[in-house]
């Protein structure tokens, strides 16, 4: 993934309500104006949240007569993940050193009783 696509998927997943835009996507297919049903913001602004969905690669938009579904375009998010993995290694060896060094303060404290 290239990092202009990267950015664009963080970017997209800074913002709230377009997380749960994606989250309700990720149950199916939904029209603007269902999307629109459980925010108290107006269809344009929904439409605006979309658009940025859509720049990072993670909904698309098809076409079923007079409809315009949005649907979930998972792989920006496996992307990410994997991006984001790279760091597990980093916070596992972090924590395993903390772990070391509590066992030595327990030894030691536990000798002094």
């Amino acid at each position: 993934m290239t990092t202009d696509l990267l950015d664009a998927t963080f970017a997209a997943l800074a913002d709230p309500t377009r997380r749960a835009i994606l989250h309700r996507l990720a149950a199916g297919e939904a029209t603007v104006t269902a999307l629109a049903e459980p925010f108290d913001i107006s269809q344009p602004a929904i439409s605006k949240h979309l658009k940025v969905l859509e720049r990072a690669g993670l909904v698309s938009r098809g076409r079923d007569a007079q409809r315009r579904p949005c649907r979930l375009e998972a792989r920006p998010l496996k992307a990410a993940t994997d991006w984001l993995e790279n760091y597990r290694s980093y916070w596992e060896e972090s924590y395993q050193r903390l772990d070391d060094l509590l066992d030595e303060l327990k030894g030691i404290t536990g000798d002094q009783t």
